[in-house]
């Protein structure tokens, strides 16, 4: 039984409005579920994604009155997002430039183009060209044209100290394939190295820096709470909280989000990985054509909608 992908990426955001003007407005994301943390219902849980509010196109933030991250390693540093070819680099890197954001150069990385940036609480994003590969679906309100638009998310980087604990979590547990390493771009001192699932490809890549003479990361806004990746129904579902479980791996059970289920557990340099379903989908309980314009809660928080409504600030 394979993972096909990367289904999600939460992180963390302090400042819920202005993280919303800067992924609709600046990236042109399509905000697809205005929902809370299911764990803390006193903040929001935003997700951005593509037109059809597809897995393995939404980055998503818990909205958290936290200090600034501290970088180091044993965190998730840097999340991809994937564009199609030169073109749209170039629109990009003039875009950003307009919006103030500061932005590296257009760079070739691991044989693909890169444009790295930050937001502006500094949580560390990429475009990556994923060659026009897979599907595409672009949100037809977004600022930005539809040729250019984020088309998913992809490759994912960690940092950890030591390679051989959570390659043996990547390759063994969670079977995915080791393909290929690379220079650190920051420093060449440090390899990255690169495992694929499923079909392979920018979506379906987590790449893993090895860092030993960081600090450990201290999380807060602009850091990254967690990484999701895809199995497709819940015989998927079924089989990896059986696998997790028979392996003795501690985890958090089987857990209904609702819009998909979720199994947690965290590899042994302590970063949180989740397993999660694709579907039912954030069309669920709204129509796809108003995706994100009211607060929407699952069932059981529906009960205490008018408590939880008080305790959040407009958008």
């Amino acid at each position: 039984m394979q993972l096909t992908g990367i289904h999600h990426l939460t992180a963390i955001s302090a400042d819920a409005p202005g993280n919303k003007r800067f992924y609709t407005d600046t990236l042109g994301m399509r905000l697809v579920k205005k929902t809370v943390n299911q764990d803390d219902v006193s903040a929001y849980h935003l997700f951005y994604a593509d037109g059809l509010a597809r897995p393995g196109t939404d980055l998503t933030f818990f909205d958290w009155p936290a200090a600034r991250e501290t970088r180091g390693t044993h965190a998730i540093a840097r999340t991809g997002l994937r564009i199609a070819g030169p073109e749209s680099f170039k629109w990009w890197k003039e875009h950003l430039n307009q919006a103030g954001v500061t932005s590296g150069e257009i760079a070739e990385r691991d044989g693909r183009l890169t444009l790295d940036f930050e937001d502006p609480e500094g949580q560390r994003l990429s475009l990556v060209d994923d060659g026009g590969a897979g599907e595409a679906h672009p949100y037809d309100k977004s600022p930005v044209p539809a040729a250019h638009q984020v088309r998913g998310l992809g490759p994912i980087t960690l940092s950890v100290p030591k390679l051989d604990p959570t390659e043996a979590v990547l390759t063994k547990l969670m079977t995915m394939r080791k393909v290929r390493t690379y220079p650190h771009p920051d420093n060449a001192r440090h390899t990255v190295h690169v495992y694929e699932m499923g079909d392979g490809g920018a979506a379906a890549e987590l790449h893993v820096a090895v860092q030993p003479d960081l600090p450990a990361a201290g999380q807060g806004a602009g850091g990254v709470h967690h990484v999701a990746f895809r199995t497709p129904d819940t015989a998927g579902y079924d089989y990896w909280a059986d696998r997790l479980n028979a392996l003795r791996v501690p985890n958090s059970g089987k857990v209904d989000r609702f819009y998909f289920q979720s199994l947690y557990f965290r590899e042994p340099n302590g970063i949180l990985f989740e397993i999660a379903t694709d579907g039912p989908g954030f069309a669920t309980d709204e129509p796809l054509e108003t995706l994100g314009e009211k607060l929407a809660l699952p069932p059981f928080l529906e009960g205490r909608r008018k408590e939880i409504e008080a305790g959040l600030k407009p958008l």
